[in-house]
C-alpha cells in the first residue's frame, strides 16, 4: 500500500512538472520577446562586410550587458547625417567629424571614444612623400601632385588640408592637382600612390602608417613625414538626445568596462570583442576635447560649418 501511495505521488509530481515546464518556457519566451529593441548605426569604414565583421560582436556584447536587443546597422559615411535625422538608429559609432556634425545639428550625446594605436583615443594626420623625392618640407609641395583620403575623413583629408593652410599653402591654388582615390581602402591607396610614384605626396593618417608598417606592407624608411597635425579624438560612440538616460549610462559603462578577454558567441564560436573590432578599448572624453576638430573644420570650410 505504501509503495502504491508513493508511486501515486510520483505520478502527480511528474504531471505537475509537465504542466509547469511549458508555462515556464512560454513565460521565458515572452520575456525575451518583450525586451526593448534598438538600432546602432555604424559608419562603414572600408566596406559593409568588413564593418560587420568588426562590430557585430560589439553589438552583441552591448545587448548582453544592457538587456536591450541592439540591431547592427551599417551606414555609408555620406548618408550618416541623413539617416540619423530620419530616426533610423538611436546610437551611433562614427569618426569624430561625424560626431561633431551630429552634435551641432541634433545635440548628439557623447558616450565614449575608441582607443587604437600609439595615441590611444586620439590620432593625427600626416603629409608624406617618398624619402628620395627631393621633397623635404611642406613649402616644397607647391606645384606638386597630392592624394587625399575621403573628404569626411578627419585625419585623411581635413587635418592635412588644415595643416597646409596653416603653413601658407592653399591646395586649390598652390598644388599642381589633388585627387581622392576611388573605391574602398582609400587611406592605404594614397600611401601606396606615394610609394609607387603616382603622386608626389599624400595625406596619410598616422594610424594607417603605424598599422601598415606593423603588417609589413610598407617600410618607414621609404617615406618622409613633411608635417603632422595636432592630435584629435578618434572614432566615437554617441546617442540621440531623447534616449533613456539610464540606457545611455548602461551603454557608456559597458563600453568603458570592455576588456581584451571579453567574448560573445557569433555563429557558434566565441569571439573576442576587442580583437574583432581592432581596438584597444574605450575612454571617456569631454565634448570640449572635440573643439580642435571644430576649429579645423571651420578653417577648411567643412561641415557642419561650411559656407558657400
Amino acid at each position: 500500500m505504501a509503495y502504491l501511495f508513493k508511486a501515486g505521488l510520483s505520478r502527480i509530481a511528474f504531471m505537475f512538472l509537465a504542466m509547469l515546464l511549458p508555462i515556464t518556457f512560454i513565460a521565458g519566451c515572452e520575456k525575451l520577446e518583450n525586451r526593448p529593441k534598438m538600432k546602432i548605426g555604424y559608419m562603414n569604414c572600408n566596406n559593409e562586410q568588413e564593418t560587420t565583421g568588426r562590430f557585430l560582436p560589439m553589438t552583441r556584447y552591448l545587448s548582453e550587458k544592457t538587456g536591450v536587443d541592439f540591431e547592427f546597422v551599417p551606414v555609408d559615411t555620406n548618408d550618416f547625417d541623413k539617416r540619423f535625422k530620419a530616426g533610423e538608429f538611436a546610437f551611433t559609432h562614427s569618426n569624430s567629424i561625424l560626431y561633431v556634425m551630429l552634435k551641432e545639428h541634433y545635440d548628439l550625446i557623447l558616450l565614449a571614444s575608441e582607443k587604437r594605436g600609439q595615441f590611444g583615443s586620439r590620432t593625427a594626420g600626416t603629409i608624406i612623400a617618398r624619402k628620395d623625392s627631393g621633397i623635404k618640407k611642406l613649402s616644397d609641395l607647391r606645384g606638386k601632385r597630392i592624394a587625399f583620403g575621403p573628404m569626411l575623413a578627419p585625419t585623411g583629408y581635413m587635418a592635412e588640408y588644415d595643416l597646409m593652410l596653416r603653413n601658407g599653402i592653399d591646395p586649390e591654388k598652390d598644388l599642381a592637382n589633388w585627387t581622392i582615390p576611388n573605391g574602398s581602402y582609400k587611406h592605404e591607396k594614397v600611401i601606396f600612390k606615394v610609394l609607387y610614384g603616382e603622386v608626389d605626396a599624400a595625406a596619410a593618417p598616422i594610424l594607417d602608417l603605424e598599422i601598415m608598417t606593423r603588417e609589413g606592407k610598407i617600410s618607414p624608411d621609404d617615406f618622409i613625414i613633411l608635417g603632422q597635425s595636432p592630435l584629435i579624438p578618434y572614432c566615437t560612440f554617441g546617442a540621440a538626445k531623447n534616449t533613456d538616460p539610464k540606457l545611455v549610462e548602461k551603454v557608456r559603462q559597458a563600453l568603458l568596462a570592455l576588456k581584451p578577454t571579453d567574448t560573445v558567441e557569433i555563429s557558434g564560436e566565441r569571439v573576442k570583442i576587442m580583437k574583432a573590432a581592432w581596438i584597444d578599448g574605450f575612454e571617456e572624453l569631454a565634448d570640449k576635447d572635440y573643439d580642435v576638430i571644430r576649429e579645423m573644420a571651420k578653417r577648411v570650410n567643412m561641415p557642419p560649418y561650411q559656407k558657400f
